[in-house]
């Protein structure tokens, strides 16, 4: 009885314990200006921002986890950080997605590429034969050939 009780107040004091549930978006120029200030890049094959053209990376409605995610994850490697893939169309749905802010694409690098795998779990291949890995937040990495697919449940690296 006890126990239900505490469990019904944590719950009323605390939120439903859900990633989805509350999430703080960022419009682009915010965004921008926080990867920026932390030394993260940003590339685009269109030389845009735009979220609806696919050829652009856009920050437009990030989630502010997944920047504090990606700035978390630089400070703690050390690697040079690139975004190569954003917000914008053109990347797989689903509710943990890049469209809704949750995922980002990040340069391989030997540097990146060595970090992740010597610090996060290897954890097997995803459905489409790509390697991922987990960091202990729970966030995921995977190897896609070309670049990093980081999924940011937390904010947390």
């Amino acid at each position: 009885m006890l126990l239900a009780v505490l469990a019904a107040l944590a719950a009323t004091l605390l939120g439903p314990a859900s990633p989805a549930s509350a999430v703080t978006k960022l419009t682009d120029a915010q965004a921008a200006s926080q990867l920026s200030a932390a030394g993260i890049t940003r590339t685009s094959s269109g030389g845009c921002t735009n979220r609806n053209v696919s050829t652009c990376t856009s920050y437009e409605q990030i989630n502010q986890s997944t920047v504090s995610g990606i700035i978390t994850y630089k400070n703690a490697s050390g690697c040079a950080v690139n975004i190569t893939g954003g917000t914008e169309v053109g990347h797989a749905s689903g509710t943990y997605s890049h469209y809704n802010g949750y995922k980002v694409d990040i340069s391989r690098s030997t540097c990146n590429d060595s970090w992740i795998t010597g610090h996060y779990s290897y954890i097997g291949l995803r459905g489409d034969g790509y390697p991922q890995y987990q960091a202990a937040s729970g966030n995921v990495y995977v190897n896609e050939g070309s670049h990093w697919d980081i999924t940011y449940y937390t904010c947390g690296c």
